[in-house]
């Protein structure tokens, strides 16, 4: 496996592991838990951190001139970062109106 590659999985693993980490804050806030929840945003938010050091470090590269060849794995990981990033953001705002509740 090519360093894109590895890249690109790390992109989507994290980009996975971030939405899934931001939906256990919002059960957790949805039953009362406000400090835990608090807790699993700041997980989501390190891995997606982490996610978006990848996709970084491959626009880095094709900056450089070092072409990231198009594929499927790039459409996948570009995708789950996105939603990844979207979902999270709207976590916070769904944890925050539980705890205003």
């Amino acid at each position: 496996m090519g360093n894109n590659e590895e890249n690109l999985l790390e992109i989507i693993v994290n980009s996975g592991e971030a939405k899934s980490l931001a939906f256990e804050a919002i059960q957790l806030a949805k039953k009362g838990q406000h400090e835990e929840a608090q807790e699993k945003l700041k997980e989501a938010a390190k891995v997606q951190m982490d996610a978006h050091k990848a996709q970084t470090l491959l626009l880095t590269q094709e900056a450089g001139g070092e072409q990231t060849p198009f594929s499927m794995l790039l459409v996948h990981a570009q995708d789950h970062l996105m939603n990844s990033i979207t979902f999270v953001d709207l976590a916070k705002e769904v944890v925050e109106l539980y705890r205003r509740l």
